[in-house]
Formats: C-alpha cells, sequence, structure tokens
C-alpha cells in the first residue's frame, strides 16, 4: 500500500523586512503569479504584508512620535490659572493701639485668582531623559513585535513544502496507477491464456481501488494545504498553480541573527537609559515665573479692597528624597539587566542546540538519498523479474503486486527525502535567520 509522508517543523518564528523592501517583493510576486509559478521567497513576503500584525509598526511609530512631541512641549511657558476663597476665624492685627489712628484690620473672608507663567530653565536633564526612554520604549516595542512577526515566516514554509511533498507523493501515486494498469492488461491476458484466475484480477482491481482512494486523500490534503497558503497571501492557488522547488545556497555554518537578539540589545538600552535618568531625580530644577492676581487682600494686606498684583522672579526647587531610593534602585536595574542577558544565553544556546539537530538531519537525509537511486533500481529489476515470473506461471500474481508497491515506495522515499531535505535546510537558515 502507498503511504503518505507530511514532514513539518516546530519552530515557529519570523524575521520583519523592511517595508520599501516588501513592496519591492510583492511587485515581483504579482508577475511570478501571473505566469503561474510561485516562489518560496515570493510567498513568505506576500504572507508578511498581508499578515494583520504587520499593522502594528506604524501604530507604535505614531504612538512614539505623538510621546515625544508631548515632552518636546515640556520646555515651552507652561500656563496655570487658579484661584481661592476662604473664611478664617481670626486675622493679624497689632498688639497695641495708637492714639488718635484708627488701624484697618484684615477681613477674616479673603478672595484670591491668580494667573502664573512659569518657564523652565534647567530640568536636571529630566525632559531630554524621558524623551530617550520614549525612544528606546518604541524601540523595545518594535523588536519585541518583530519577534512576534517571526513565526509567519515559518508557517508558510511548512504550507509550501507540505504542498512540494503532497505533489511529489501525487506523482508517485499516478505512477504506481500506471503500473497497476499496466499490470491489470497483463493478468487480464495471462487469465485468457489460462495462467491467472479472476481472482488475479480482482486482486490488482483492489490494489487500484487502494491507489485511488489514496489519490483522493492526497488531493484533499493538498487543496487544505492550497486553501491554507491562498489565506495567508490573499492570493488564489488551485492545482495547476505551479510552486517551484527552493535551490538553497550551501553555508556551512550559520550566524544567529534572530530578531530576538534586536529584541535583547532593545531591553538593554532600555535599562541603561533608565539608570540615566535615576541621576537627574535628586538634581535641582530652576525656572522663571510671572504670577498676575486679583485679590482681596492683595499684596498690601492693610487695605481691605479687591486689587491686581503681579510678583516675577526665578525658583529654584530641589528635591532629595530621590537619595533614599537611589542605591536600590540601582541594585533593582541591575537585577533586571542580569535577567535580560541570562534570558539572551538561554535563547543562543537552544538556539545553537536546535542547529545543530538540523545539521544532523540535513546529514542524514544526505546519507539516505546516496542509496535511494541504487536501491530504486534493483527494485525495478526485482519488478521486472516478478513479472516474468508471473507470466511463466513461477509466481503469483500477489507476489508480483507487492513487488510493485516495493517499487512505488522506493521512488516515493526517494522524492520524500528531496522535498525533506530542502525543508531541513530552510529550517536551518530560518532557525538562524540566515
Amino acid at each position: 500500500m502507498l503511504r503518505t509522508y507530511i514532514f513539518v517543523s516546530n519552530n515557529h518564528h519570523y524575521s520583519v523586512m523592511k517595508i520599501r523592501y516588501l513592496l519591492f517583493a510583492a511587485c515581483c510576486f504579482t508577475f511570478s503569479a501571473a505566469q503561474g509559478q510561485l516562489t518560496l521567497e515570493a510567498c513568505q513576503e506576500k504572507a508578511q504584508l498581508n499578515y494583520p500584525l504587520i499593522q502594528q509598526h506604524r501604530l507604535i511609530e505614531r504612538t512614539g512620535e505623538y510621546t515625544l512631541a508631548n515632552l518636546s512641549k515640556g520646555y515651552l511657558p507652561q500656563i496655570s490659572l487658579s484661584g481661592k476663597a476662604s473664611y478664617q476665624s481670626d486675622v493679624t492685627a497689632l498688639p497695641f493701639s495708637v492714639p488718635g489712628i484708627t488701624l484697618p484690620s484684615l477681613p477674616k473672608d479673603q478672595y484670591q485668582v491668580v494667573a502664573e507663567v512659569q518657564q523652565v530653565l534647567w530640568d536636571g536633564g529630566d525632559i531630554r531623559n524621558r524623551r530617550q526612554q520614549a525612544d528606546a520604549a518604541t524601540k523595545e516595542q518594535t523588536e519585541q513585535l518583530n519577534v512576534g512577526m517571526y513565526a509567519v515566516r515559518e508557517r508558510v514554509n511548512q504550507l509550501y513544502f507540505g504542498i512540494l511533498l503532497l505533489n511529489e507523493q501525487l506523482q508517485q501515486n499516478r505512477l504506481l496507477q500506471d503500473d497497476l494498469s499496466r499490470s491489470l492488461a497483463n493478468v487480464t491476458a495471462y487469465c485468457e491464456n489460462g495462467i491467472a484466475n479472476s481472482a488475479d484480477i480482482d486482486a490488482v482491481k483492489v490494489e487500484q481501488l487502494h491507489a485511488r482512494r489514496q489519490e483522493t486523500e492526497l488531493t484533499t490534503a493538498r487543496d487544505s494545504y492550497l486553501r491554507m497558503l491562498s489565506f495567508f497571501i490573499k492570493d488564489t492557488l488551485t492545482a495547476e498553480s505551479v510552486l517551484l522547488k527552493p535551490v538553497p545556497e550551501q553555508t556551512e555554518r550559520f550566524e544567529i541573527n534572530r530578531p530576538e537578539l534586536q529584541w535583547y540589545r532593545a531591553q538593554e538600552q532600555s535599562v541603561v537609559v533608565r539608570r540615566r535618568a535615576l541621576t537627574t531625580e535628586y538634581l535641582p530644577r530652576f525656572s522663571l515665573f510671572a504670577q498676575g492676581g486679583y485679590a482681596n487682600p492683595s499684596l498690601n494686606i492693610l487695605q481691605d479692597k479687591f486689587d491686581t498684583y503681579y510678583i516675577v522672579g526665578v525658583r529654584m526647587n530641589w528635591n532629595f528624597g530621590s537619595l533614599y531610593r537611589l542605591k536600590n534602585n540601582h541594585r533593582k536595574l541591575d537585577a533586571e539587566l542580569g535577567m535580560i542577558r541570562s534570558n539572551e544565553e538561554t535563547f543562543l544556546f537552544n538556539t545553537r542546540l536546535q542547529l545543530t539537530e538540523q545539521e544532523a538531519a540535513i546529514r542524514s537525509l544526505k546519507k539516505q538519498m546516496e542509496d535511494d537511486d541504487e536501491i530504486i533500481r534493483l527494485r525495478t529489476n526485482i519488478r521486472k523479474a516478478a513479472e516474468a515470473k508471473v507470466a511463466n506461471g513461477t509466481l503469483t500474481v500477489t507476489d508480483m503486486l507487492e513487488e510493485i508497491n516495493r517499487e512505488s515506495r522506493a521512488r516515493l522515499d526517494k522524492a520524500i527525502h528531496e522535498v525533506q531535505l530542502l525543508q531541513s535546510i530552510y529550517s536551518q537558515k530560518h532557525t538562524a535567520n540566515h
């Protein structure tokens, strides 16, 4: 019986390219699709362009721009307006009286409306550091999104190679059916000559039915893979679509260039920026200010009437409270940086281990393929000899059918090994992001 093989990988990551390159690749894909041929690279770029998560890149960029714009406005004059109305139980009065002079007393109900304009002279680098933190946060979010997008590429690889593998199985299935049709014609002739009987004809027909049923299963699976790949690339693929086998470049060693590494760099930079910000917390702030008010009492507290006033000057604010937390904050950032570097080392260790396993699988497949042609040649000779023995009446039709199936499996194994080798090479390229 013909067996079904589907070889997939367990890696689910994806790396995001530049938008301009994506647009160029999409144009190449359109031209290729118009010619009825598809390449793996074109499908990858098309799927990347159409994946909904890609829209978050622009959203993250806009959010960062708005944040920086808002922080820059911190250097503009800051205007505030305040007011109050109060009643107090007592007011300031002179503890003595002057004969012949009546001194006015302060009102117990007081009112005030004040507008103030403040201009930063020096904020200890607070706004500058917050801008750097916003830049670092935007970079970190972008790299984290790239890590999430990396899975799309591997999913497209699985579908693409799955379709290639199913196409190979269908092709071998058709060859098997051709062999069975030829065998049926021969066995029918043998039956007419008294060498075989009707049971032998039925045995061949049973194998034909099995092969047709296998063809239906393979066709259904391939159609399912084509629909899923069509969904990724947003283009209709049919059984007539030609998926070209990729020709990978052979590389002895791959340099790991995964988006996770850029994400770790962005996290480290974010910690560095936050560490610099700790210094600004205990530095003094200087600013100019101007106040204008309308109050009762006004600056002249001896007058019980509403009047306007203004005050201009320089203000300094120096808060030492952050010094109490400074050492612990540094230790906290050191621990966070240590966790980031530990995660990076773990990721590199696992990635190198995966590359080593994939390299071993590639070597194994190459070694198996060295014997595939010889196995097919020998199986073909055995099948031809079996057909000759059946014609001479020295071998049963059932035994001959078994040899036909074995030859078909040998051809199928070779086709499967070829596709598996391609997928293993591309899985290795994907693991290292080469």
